[in-house]
């Protein structure tokens, strides 16, 4: 895959020499295109943030605070007008959830122009998977990390001393832990398209391999702030599962951009 595509430069050579303007014109339309993308992304950001609101208690109640009432976490508030911040974050965040797939789309829909007609055909599908292995990370998070990380927390130290949290403290790590790990699951997809236009191959990434496994542990370190080694392998053990996936997906990644030339010639 060629993201900046120059299959047509010797065609537009000669008109671009006659008309000086041309170049200049392409870069504004660019720049336009850009503008539209990124005014639609935010149209469905706005639109993902309004359907939070509507539901934000539920989201609160049975989403947010869900891991604290499961683990017994007491959370308190700490700041002035620290709930109303507390909600308007939490509207955002799940405003950035729902149009996630939707942002993506729009992105790929702007390198659209610069790819082969083969390319092209790939945004549906590019959109799709990228979603769902953001979903994947999203709920290995939600589901298997935080509960293991609270439960750590609450049950470690001393019993005299209660462990009362801030909630806003409380939000960032939910929000660090859920966002980290659906952006890291976007490993194999960020492998398809490096591979894909030949900035990675699976025989750099198996000769890497123990490198890479040194950057997944400091990576696991980061993300789960519980000094626990047990919750920091938790993480650790599906990055490295990803990073052997990603060696399958940029070979088979190569091997189908050499054989798609072929067939289209």
């Amino acid at each position: 895959m060629s993201i900046l595509s120059t299959k047509n430069s010797n065609d537009n050579k000669a008109g671009i020499e006659e008309n000086p303007n041309e170049q200049e014109q392409g870069f504004l339309g660019h720049l336009e295109e850009l503008r539209q993308r990124i005014f639609k992304a935010a149209i469905f950001l706005l639109l993902g943030c309004v359907l939070a609101g509507v539901f934000v208690n539920d989201i609160m109640n049975w989403i947010l605070l869900k891991p604290a009432t499961t683990a017994k976490l007491e959370l308190q508030n700490l700041r002035p007008f620290g709930q109303p911040f507390l909600y308007f974050k939490v509207v955002f965040a799940s405003g950035i959830v729902v149009a996630f797939p939707f942002v993506i789309y729009q992105l790929w829909k702007f390198i659209e122009p610069g790819l082969y007609k083969h390319e092209r055909q790939w945004a549906g599908k590019i959109t799709v998977f990228t979603t769902l292995c953001f979903l994947l990370g999203v709920s290995f998070a939600y589901f298997v990390m935080i509960p293991a990380m609270l439960q750590f927390s609450v049950s470690f130290g001393n019993p005299a001393i209660k462990n009362i949290i801030d909630v806003n403290e409380y939000f960032g790590f939910i929000t660090m832990t859920v966002l980290g790990a659906g952006l890291i699951f976007e490993l194999p997809m960020i492998t398809f398209v490096l591979a894909s236009i030949g900035m990675i191959t699976s025989a750099i990434m198996r000769e890497y391999r123990r490198h890479a496994i040194v950057v997944i542990l400091i990576i696991a370190a980061i993300l789960t702030p519980s000094p626990d080694p047990v919750n920091q392998l938790l993480f650790a053990c599906p990055l490295y599962v990803l990073y052997e996936i990603s060696i399958i997906v940029a070979k088979i990644s190569a091997k189908k951009s050499a054989e798609e030339p072929q067939s289209a010639s």
